[in-house]
């Protein structure tokens, strides 16, 4: 599958979702981004949003193999990635695996649960594999993993740790929905649910496609440079107690290919790179006192992109 086939497939996911979610074209755009640059995504926001309907939707759409685990206070590491358990009749242990084998894995209040078994997703997302008991299982390909959180003022909610977050290709936000947005919801649900009639638009290997093709996008020296000077520089902010990763820095050049991918282009711009790395590194850092709101963080990611000298060559070559 070629360059010229991304932006279609992308905009039939978009249009296929959006009979369920309403009113969220661009957020639908930008968990299609993350997911066509191989990464996981972290929706952020208050309970009741759609945050688990947008993640079936998806997972519908491209008719993978989907799993979904609660995460709650008293959950195991091994509840999600599986545990060897004897068998009396075979006098031998077996494998029952858990819920991340598989090709999309809702991990539903992600920080609802302890660090520690927030860990045990670690290896999964990183290195596509689990390990239990010594033994190194791969997992399906394409492994994605979308999580919900609540806002970290949410009683009974865990702050993630940095490794874990840092693993996250993408932390978006659900957002407040208008009055025409709102009605909208309430004329399409009002006799039906969209989300137990909605079909898959396209297979998991298109997927895996998708995400190799979105790497021949070209992206030129000045706007390679252009996304190192927006990272540097928040290493360098004095406003800043942790900066951006290179990590971080692999995710915006993933996702700016991406973008331009299912916008029907070739090459990326500048202006890709702008719009982009809010979501891709705002949840990257950390201020000055350990703050880690999400509106806080791109805040602080668009003060510096505008501090940074947007380049003027040809970038299309």
């Amino acid at each position: 599958m070629g360059l010229d086939e991304v932006k279609t497939l992308a905009d039939n996911i978009s249009a296929n979702i959006s009979k369920v979610i309403i009113g969220k074209e661009q957020l639908i755009r930008l968990l299609i981004t993350a997911v066509f640059a191989g990464g996981h995504v972290l929706l952020e926001d208050n309970p009741g949003t759609g945050k688990t309907m947008l993640a079936k939707a998806f997972a519908r759409s491209i008719n993978g193999d989907f799993k979904r685990v609660q995460l709650t206070p008293d959950l195991m590491p091994s509840d999600i990635t599986g545990l060897n358990v004897y068998n009396q009749k075979l006098s031998e242990f077996q494998l029952v695996k858990g819920p991340a084998f598989t090709n999309i894995l809702l991990a539903d209040e992600i920080n609802r649960t302890t660090p520690r078994t927030q860990s045990s997703l670690l290896e999964a997302m990183e290195e596509k594999q689990v390990t239990i008991d010594g033994e190194t299982f791969t997992l399906p390909a394409p492994f994605i993993v979308i999580a919900t959180e609540n806002p970290i003022e949410t009683t009974g909610t865990y702050p993630l740790p940095e490794a874990q977050l840092d693993r996250f290709m993408m932390k978006l936000s659900m957002r407040e929905t208008g009055k025409e947005q709102e009605l909208a919801i309430v004329e399409r649900y009002i006799t039906e649910r969209p989300l137990e009639h909605l079909e898959a638009v396209c297979t998991v290997q298109d997927i895996i496609h998708q995400q190799e093709a979105v790497k021949m996008v070209t992206v030129a020296p000045c706007v390679r440079e252009y996304m190192v000077d927006i990272i540097l520089a928040t290493r360098k902010s004095n406003k800043l107690s942790l900066g951006v990763s290179t990590r971080g820095t692999l995710g915006l050049l993933r996702c700016t290919q991406a973008y331009a991918a299912i916008s029907g282009r070739t090459y990326v711009e500048p202006d890709d790179v702008r719009l982009l790395a809010p979501y891709v590194l705002g949840h990257r850092i950390m201020a000055f006192g350990g703050s880690r709101h999400l509106a806080q963080g791109m805040e602080l990611i668009d003060e510096i992109v505008r501090m940074i000298k947007v380049p003027i060559e040809d970038w299309e070559s």
